[in-house]
């Protein structure tokens, strides 16, 4: 979905927010119409990750305490066409459903060490340290060269039951649950479920924690910049998906509309015996408004009604 044929450039991506689901390990297809990457050096990059995770872009359940929200630390690999970290609508291998659950890269290590040994497929791994904020950078610098001219990682998004962001194959060639919210306990799936992107409308439940009807796509979560370290000044921008694009942010905060209750069962009838009475029933607020968002309705109505069992 990526490419870059530069010398000195710097590529800017937004990154979209990924939701991982528990699911078992399938092999990925190996492609067959993949162009052939025919540069003759190394090509050595910088990539800063920037969050962009602000209580005013996501007001909605936005975590501020126990934990926090904060980004993990960045985990990502250099590799050829035929081979792929994660993929949306795949299933998730086991590494990167611990990694997305638990923080835990063990396993994903593994893997992609035995993708290195079994098929060649693996020519670097890189890392990034965590931000402990929802905004904030990390930073790291790796290289590419002809028969691994691809960037794959992933980071998790915290709190949440295992959710992440990532990046899937940019090409840099030259020439496991369900859960709503980010506190959803971590459930497992049954059956396992498939990597699937959250939006401002899926899933489709207002106890999604971004769930945004008004809005027609979320605002940018994070954003990647790839600096090519070596060679001129030419400058190109890279979206993931052309229809999401948003590069100049005055992003305006995002308009949170309240939310209530259904209404409580009426109340008894308060009134004299042979006289008409009045009886109220309540509803209360789920979620106060932010951002000029839709104002609360009333929480209380009342009617007119007979008292019954009058002696």
């Amino acid at each position: 979905r990526f490419s870059s044929n530069m010398l000195t450039n710097i590529l800017q991506v937004l990154f979209h927010l990924i939701v991982m689901v528990l699911a078992g390990v399938h092999a990925m297809p190996v492609p067959t119409n993949v162009p052939i990457c025919t540069a003759s050096e190394t090509a050595q990059y910088s990539l800063t990750f920037t969050g962009k995770w602000t209580q005013a872009a996501f007001p909605k359940q936005y975590p501020v305490y126990r934990p926090p929200a904060q980004w993990s630390n960045l985990i990502g690999v250099t590799h050829s066409s035929d081979y792929h970290m994660w993929q949306r609508n795949e299933f998730a291998s086991n590494g990167v459903r611990e990694f997305a659950e638990k923080g835990e890269a063990w396993t994903i290590m593994k893997e992609v060490e035995a993708a290195g040994e079994r098929i060649q497929s693996v020519y670097g791994i890189l890392s990034a340290p965590a931000v402990m904020g929802g905004t904030g950078q990390m930073n790291t610098e790796f290289e590419v060269f002809a028969r691994h001219s691809y960037l794959s990682f992933i980071v998790r998004i915290i709190p949440s039951p295992d959710w992440f962001v990532g990046v899937d194959s940019v090409d840099l060639c030259d020439g496991t649950d369900s859960g709503f919210t980010f506190s959803s306990p971590n459930f497992e799936t049954m059956p396992q479920d498939r990597i699937t992107q959250i939006t401002s409308s899926f899933p489709s439940h207002p106890a999604n924690s971004f769930y945004y009807p008004r809005l027609k796509h979320l605002p940018p979560i994070a954003k990647i910049t790839l600096t090519k370290i070596k060679k001129t000044n030419q400058i190109i921008s890279l979206p993931v998906e052309p229809t999401q694009l948003i590069w100049s942010c005055p992003c305006a905060d995002t308009p949170l509309d309240c939310e209530v209750s259904v209404w409580s069962p009426w109340g008894l009838c308060k009134g004299k015996c042979g006289e008409s009475g009045v009886q109220h029933r309540t509803r209360y607020i789920l979620m106060h408004p932010a951002n000029n968002g839709a104002a609360c309705p009333l929480l209380e109505e009342e009617r007119k009604c007979f008292p019954d069992n009058c002696l």
